[in-house]
């Protein structure tokens, strides 16, 4: 038998007893990397809250809009880069202004009838969905001269791309200039791109519209997600977009407004058509919110709002006012020199005064020309009105048609041209209309930026241009029968139009750099989106006489019409949601809630 000293046993023991110490530790090490992969994953505290208060969920609810926001926005984002690279910019005088009346990401995408929209104003806004251009339909633009106001009744029509008017039209009713027009498939200057061609056949007329509406709507829905009620983003370019057929309707009807003018109720005076009413202007980066008169009115709490020119600007004086008068009635304080309603609510004043060319004029003889023709002094700015502008807080100009009417023009007290008229042939003329109205923009607005007691804004609407189709206004010119905005393909580029609007903005940039006031000064170039609006006009339904010609004659001639003025309600609605836009970015009051 084997004996065993007690020196030896010891070591014998130490292995397993080392054994159970790497063991147990190692057990613990594991436990501890299981725990904090747990603790990780699933925090304590959010558990805790969760558990206790319900509110675990709270960052999964508000991640959801955010993450459909920044999807839409990169969405939108990619469409506005792809719409702009597609498109034709029109940038006249370093204005650089794009209007795209589709935005599309090819020529294939068809041109149905855009989507109806919710009655929610969200909604509204949110319209188009920039994905789905099978329901975009090119915008077009309003153009119109109103004619004459109450005592103004000889209101002149204006010319055509040659300017040729006839003579002194007194009438209130005939229209102004004409223009070329489109129905045939024209000049694509008009930046709807190359949509055009599938868009013809694709477009269904306007006793269709709601079947295609209807089919429409669900890419409309998605983009309210991300947009803000009545709010624009103040970087977004509100000229470059689209017009949309909107199902919800106009903001007021021809029976809710007791100032409408009579030659403006289209369908109180026998129009069968009414989507007309039913488009509306879709910038491409943001949303143009639906004219919200409450707010106005809040906005413009103890202000007044002027609109001073030709029958254009009364025109769009009436559409404010119908807007106003469906949420309250004003008191009429005005008189012959000054149109003035006045909201007691919110102390707020809408004024209108006439003036037809925004500059001097008088009938007296001046050298060679004798009196009853109109000398216009371009480098003076009507007085008829300036007296008042230090009273005003916000001002809308109009101007442009008049210079297609028989005037002298007088510059430095020196008679430079005429407009149908030149007695003397051996004299040459310095200047024509179209420089003479060039030169009289500049004059106006740069006496209102160095006036010494205007603070205002004055927002300036570019040239309106109408759309009278194969001949001026007085020789055959014509929009009966449209019923839809126009395509890209159907427009005819005019020339009138767009030398018109050049000045206008020459001038205007160079009244800027003269300002020395702290009044402030905006374009609202509607030029480029309102010559689709060729549908938007009264055409041969001026009047409620049951027995005027509203159809073509045996020899094809049309009936007499106004295709520069435009229906109410109508395409002109748009330009005062335009209007309070600028004065909400401008006023700073953009976060009010609708009352």
């Amino acid at each position: 038998m084997t004996s065993v000293s007690m020196k030896e046993l010891p070591t014998m023991a130490y292995p397993k007893t080392l054994l159970s110490i790497v063991v147990s530790v190692g057990a613990l090490a594991s436990f501890l990397i299981l725990g904090s992969t747990l603790l990780v994953s699933q925090p304590i505290g959010s558990t805790v809250r969760g558990y206790f208060y319900g509110v675990d969920n709270l960052r999964k609810i508000n991640s959801v809009p955010m993450l459909n926001n920044s999807v839409s926005e990169s969405n939108q984002n990619v469409n506005v880069v792809e719409d702009r690279r597609k498109s034709n910019p029109a940038g006249l005088g370093g204005h650089g202004i794009e209007v795209s009346s589709q935005l599309g990401d090819s020529g294939s995408a068809e041109h149905q009838l855009p989507q109806s929209q919710d009655k929610n104003e969200s909604s509204d806004l949110k319209q188009v969905e920039l994905k789905d251009l099978k329901d975009e339909q090119p915008h077009s633009k309003l153009t119109r001269e109103e004619k004459g106001n109450e005592s103004l009744e000889d209101e002149p029509p204006h010319s055509k791309l040659t300017r040729e008017e006839k003579g002194n039209e007194s009438s209130e009713d005939e229209p102004p200039h004409s223009m070329v027009t489109q129905e045939g498939k024209g000049n694509k200057s008009s930046s709807l791109s190359d949509n055009s061609k599938g868009q013809e056949n694709a477009v269904v007329s306007s006793n269709n519209t709601q079947a295609e509406q209807k089919d429409a709507v669900t890419s409309s829905t998605s983009a309210t997600i991300y947009s803000q009620e009545n709010l624009v983003d103040s970087g977004c370019d509100l000229y470059y977009g689209k017009w949309i057929y909107d199902s919800t309707g106009p903001l007021y009807t021809n029976n809710s407004c007791p100032v409408l003018s009579q030659m403006q109720n289209c369908q109180g005076n026998g129009r069968p058509d009414k989507d007309y009413e039913n488009w509306r202007w879709k910038p491409s980066q943001c949303d143009l919110p639906r004219f919200d008169a409450k707010m106005f009115l809040e906005i413009m709490r103890g202000k007044t709002l002027a609109f001073i020119g030709d029958s254009v600007a009364r025109n769009q004086m009436e559409s404010m006012l119908c807007i106003l008068w469906q949420v309250e009635v004003p008191k009429n304080r005005g008189n012959k020199r000054m149109q003035r309603y006045y909201f007691t609510s919110t102390s707020t004043t809408i004024v209108r005064i006439w003036s037809s060319w925004l500059v001097h004029q008088t009938p007296e003889p001046f050298d060679f020309a004798p009196s009853g023709v109109v000398k216009l002094h371009l480098d003076i700015p009507d007085e008829g009105f300036m007296e008042f502008i230090k009273d005003f807080d916000v001002i809308v100009l109009s101007s442009g048609h008049w210079f297609a009417k028989q005037s002298v023009y007088i510059l430095n007290n020196e008679i430079v041209g005429g407009q149908l008229w030149w007695p003397d042939k051996s004299r040459q003329k310095k200047i024509d209309n179209i420089e003479a109205f060039g030169i009289s923009v500049e004059t106006i607005l740069a006496s209102m930026v160095t006036h010494p007691n205007y603070t205002g804004l004055t927002i300036v609407r570019s040239f309106s241009p109408d759309h009278y189709e194969g001949g001026a206004w007085n020789a055959g010119g014509s929009c009966t029968g449209k019923v839809r905005p126009a395509l890209d393909g159907e427009l005819v580029e005019n020339g009138f139009t767009n030398i018109m609007h050049e000045k206008q903005v020459t001038g205007f940039n160079r009244a800027m750099k003269r300002k020395t006031n702290k009044s402030k000064l905006k374009l609202m170039d509607i030029t480029k989106a309102f010559s689709h609006r060729l549908d938007g006009h009264p055409g041969p339904y001026r009047s409620l006489d049951p027995h005027k010609i509203t159809k073509r004659g045996p020899d094809g001639r049309p009936p007499p019409q106004d295709c520069l003025h435009w229906c109410m309600p109508g395409p002109v609605d748009t330009w005062n949601e335009l209007v309070f836009e600028i004065i909400k970015r401008e006023f700073g009051d953009r976060q009010i809630i609708p009352l």
